[in-house]
């Protein structure tokens, strides 16, 4: 599978499970046995179930706490602000699920049919999935090991009913690790991803403290062979909703130039930055569409043009494939 990446020595190899780079895989056992050798189902039913999705968008980040929630959840409010659109949202973070109260959606519940299970709809267009719909409370803690988890992204890839989808943000954990390979081993390990386009944006703040996480992201998608779209700066600044002065709040290194200079020295785009205002904050704690309340706030300009950068870069692809 090309979503392998370089250390592992593959299920096919004759040295699977045997390897000291196995050690501690969770998958170690199953390896070694020779029970993973020849395809795995679960990559069929991922397939077959997200056939009918034309864009697959995956928002990583090394780094925890750079807004990655905040920011799949404008990309899913503004990709559906297109009425044609059908947009889904995916998180696969399990132990952190935020998504349901961003979206304004925090104590629904899902349900299962003969078709799968049936997201929770934000609006006509939008739907949402997330283990936060399957806790019996916000504030219960999801304590599970590498292949438990494992395990509720594949029935998340390959069991919720989506429909027809134009676009599928999927919001992850910070890492590089378990729910990471899991979505790329199962999103790009079979000849379907070939139907589609399956890309990541990657989000990181302007401090090198954040860029030297994002960096190992950046390799991640290189080994696994995960496209990468561009990169977002976000809290990039602080412009004050009354005075309109911006302040630097987490400068970037005079060395690094930030997110800018990391994506020139990767060849990747930079889409553009996202300004602190506490006013999306607030939006994202009480579930409401900011895009629609406040579309004339810099924040929301400045995602207009990091949305068109996203879904110009989308359509090119799809051209070129």
């Amino acid at each position: 599978m090309s979503s392998i990446p370089e250390h592992c020595p593959g299920t096919q190899s004759e040295s699977a499970g045997k390897e000291t780079a196995c050690r501690g895989c969770p998958n170690q056992a199953i390896c070694a046995s020779g029970a993973a050798k020849g395809p795995d189902p679960g990559i069929i039913l991922v397939q077959q179930r997200l056939s009918s999705v034309k864009h697959i968008i995956l928002v990583l980040s090394g780094k925890g706490g750079v807004g990655k929630s905040t920011f799949s959840s404008l990309l899913a409010r503004g990709l559906s602000s297109d009425l044609d659109k059908n947009v889904g949202i995916l998180d696969i973070d399990i132990c952190g699920p935020s998504v349901p109260r961003i979206m304004g959606v925090l104590g629904e519940q899902v349900h299962q049919s003969g078709s799968g299970w049936s997201p929770v709809y934000v609006e006509e267009n939008l739907a949402v999935m997330s283990i936060g719909f399957l806790l019996g409370s916000p504030d219960d803690a999801v304590i599970w090991r590498g292949p438990k988890k494992n395990g509720l992204i594949k029935q998340f890839l390959s069991e919720v009913d989506w429909g027809n989808l134009d676009y599928l943000v999927i919001d992850t954990p910070p890492g590089t690790s378990d729910e990471h390979l899991s979505a790329t081993q199962y999103l790009l390990g079979g000849s379907g991803s070939k139907n589609k386009t399956i890309a990541a944006v990657v989000v990181t703040t302007p401090q090198e403290v954040a860029l030297l996480d994002v960096r190992k992201e950046l390799d991640f998608c290189k080994k696994v062979n995960l496209p990468v779209i561009g990169v977002v700066e976000n809290m990039s600044g602080f412009i004050c909703p009354k005075c309109k002065v911006q302040s630097d709040i987490f400068p970037p290194s005079e060395f690094n130039g930030g997110a800018e200079g990391m994506a020139k020295e990767y060849g990747i785009q930079f889409l553009g930055r996202l300004p602190l205002d506490p006013r999306l904050g607030k939006s994202c704690d009480s579930g409401e569409h900011f895009l629609a309340e406040l579309p004339e706030s810099p924040a929301a300009k400045s995602f207009a043009q990091i949305l068109q950068g996203i879904t110009s870069s989308l359509d090119s692809k799809m051209e070129v494939d």
